[in-house]
């Protein structure tokens, strides 16, 4: 059992890695990395022009199921984690917030989706 959340975790690791990677070469600039506060988790916090976004990266078999396992409860905890980044960052309340995803799947280019997820902030 231990084994396998190790192995998840890692998986996750590289996983973030890798969207870190094309976020950079696609232009976004990294703010922060495994944002965690008020019991949520935010995976990258990037910004590129005027917009600032809260990404979620999953990893699965295929690219439907990493879009499936972003659930309601993921996204209420995301909201809390970025409305407390955004309290601490008051100068990203002139920008453009949204929940992205980056699904990745063995053998396929990340795909990113802007606006995927719901954030309240």
């Amino acid at each position: 059992m231990i084994l396998k959340k190790r192995r998840a975790y890692l998986l996750g690791l590289r996983a973030e890695t890798l969207a870190v990677l094309y976020l950079r070469a696609t232009g976004w600039r990294i703010l922060a990395r495994r944002y965690l506060a008020a019991g949520g988790e935010i995976d990258v916090i990037a910004m590129r022009g005027n917009v600032v976004a809260f990404v979620e990266v999953k990893a699965r078999a295929n690219l439907d199921a990493a879009a499936l396992s972003i659930t309601p409860d993921k996204a209420r905890r995301m909201s809390r984690a970025a409305r407390v980044w955004v309290s601490r960052n008051p100068w990203s309340m002139t920008r453009t917030l949204r929940g992205d995803a980056i699904l990745m799947a063995p053998g396929k280019w990340p795909r990113r989706v802007a606006g995927a997820i719901e954030i309240v902030v």
